[in-house]
């Protein structure tokens, strides 16, 4: 495991550089991996859904083709000389604390300013679902659970990997999980094709989702959140998202879940939290929650590497 110190140095610089510049305008690496993913895709996968096991075997061949170069290209770039500027700039690349506030932050302004059309317009940018016909609560409930998820995935699950494996890390989770956002669903298209992606991804988030439940449920309210996540967690089918959902919305005291619209399909999601419906201010509420949550586990591992080194 590299040394604690130089990586948590990596991470307040990385942590830093999001928080300034935000995510890339042009050119963005995730964007052009997932034109490259579309690309893999079309040239392996055979068939809607296609055959079980053969498809499956694709999807993994993809897997390994898209993700396994990169992460080993990252863990050389840390073992040079000049390895420590790689892993920030790879850490800013990966982290999207900023981003997830600038859209979530836009969203709640949409509501506040009773401007319907525009949250739904600007809430898809948040999630997979269909918002055209949302309603006020529903596009701020919507854009909760996403930034509630997000702040697993893109800040937390993220930062986890980073301080355990510098930048090579950060790349290999942040690659599985964008191969998760993309391959992972469970429709007609990719209901096989997608197996390696999402149980890699369950298998890299299993500690993070639960340290972020962790989080939320120490820095909101604590008592409901422990409630929410022992009674509510099991009920999703995802093993990662039910805790990181459930102690979130305990956390803000905001009701999550029920029903959506995903890829033309209506899912009955179980609902969690206990609590108000969502408004605006909820939105407020979780983009604040994620970033005293990054604080928090930045003075975490600062304490940890002083207590190394004592």
């Amino acid at each position: 495991m590299p040394s604690l110190l130089p990586l948590l140095a990596a991470a307040l610089a990385g942590s830093f550089l999001d928080r300034l510049l935000g995510e890339p305008r042009r050119w963005h690496p995730l964007v052009g991996f997932g034109r490259c993913a579309d690309g893999v895709e079309a040239a392996l996968r055979k068939g809607a859904p296609g055959h079980p096991a053969g498809n499956r075997l694709r999807g993994l061949l993809g897997w390994l083709l898209l993700v396994v170069p990169c992460t080993l290209a990252a863990a050389w770039l840390g073992r040079q000389a000049w390895g420590w500027w790689a892993d920030v700039a790879l850490l800013y690349l990966a982290l999207g604390a900023k981003s997830l506030g600038q859209h979530g932050e836009r969203v709640a302004q949409d509501l506040a300013a009773g401007d319907l059309a525009a949250a739904r317009s600007h809430v898809g940018w948040l999630v997979s679902r269909d918002t055209s016909a949302l309603d006020e609560e529903g596009v701020a409930r919507a854009a909760v659970e996403s930034i509630l998820e997000n702040g697993n995935d893109a800040v937390f699950g993220t930062l986890f990997w980073f301080l355990l494996a510098g930048g090579a890390g950060a790349v290999l989770y942040r690659l599985a999980n964008t191969l998760d956002a993309m391959w992972g669903y469970r429709d007609q298209r990719r209901l096989y094709f997608g197996w390696a992606a999402a149980r890699s991804d369950d298998l890299l988030n299993l500690v993070p989702a639960r340290l972020t439940a962790l989080t939320y449920a120490l820095l909101g309210n604590t008592r409901n959140a422990w409630s929410c996540w022992r009674r509510q967690a099991a009920s999703w089918s995802s093993p990662n998202a039910g805790p990181v959902l459930a102690a979130g919305a305990g956390a803000l005291a905001v009701r999550l879940g029920g029903a959506a619209i995903y890829h033309g399909q209506m899912e009955e999601r179980p609902k969690v939290g206990a609590g108000d419906p969502a408004t605006a201010g909820h939105i407020r509420a979780a983009l604040a929650l994620v970033q005293r949550g990054l604080w928090f586990w930045l003075a975490c591992a600062g304490l940890l590497a002083a207590l190394s080194y004592v």
